[in-house]
């Protein structure tokens, strides 16, 4: 996507978008069927003819192209972290996983295409680096 926003609207072949972000093409065609089955991305035939971003770069999200390929930014065994029932102790549960979505969402819905395609992530992404944790494997 962000190979897309960097061509201002040009159409861009997809052996182009694979060799330059080094990923099989057929992986990422089967990336930008389900990116156009969303929305996010359109197609142009013809010699000139590729993929490009359906909407400006500042109206996708990274959340926005995370559901349209994989589904849902969080679930548990398949289920919608709303819809979980833990019994006695691990009752609460149930709102970890609920704050753990809510905790992807403010990340990942508060950055755009454009903030990578740009280097200019929202002042929240360094904030959050900061914490030494943030890079320590655990």
């Amino acid at each position: 996507m962000c190979e897309l926003a960097t061509h201002d609207g040009t159409p861009r072949r997809g052996e182009l978008i694979a060799t330059a972000q080094a990923i099989p093409q057929s992986f990422l065609e089967n990336i930008l069927h389900e990116l156009k089955r969303a929305g996010l991305v359109a197609t142009q035939r013809g010699v000139d003819g590729g993929y490009r971003l359906a909407k400006p770069a500042r109206e996708i999200t990274v959340a926005d192209i995370i559901r349209a390929v994989e589904g849902p930014l969080a679930d548990v065994r398949g289920a919608r972290p709303e819809t979980l029932a833990f019994d006695g102790a691990a009752a609460p549960l149930r709102d970890v996983w609920l704050a753990v979505r809510a905790n992807l969402r403010a990340v990942l819905e508060g950055v755009t295409v454009a903030d990578i395609a740009e280097d200019h992530l929202p002042p929240f992404i360094p904030e959050l680096l900061a914490d030494p944790e943030a890079l320590r494997p655990h």
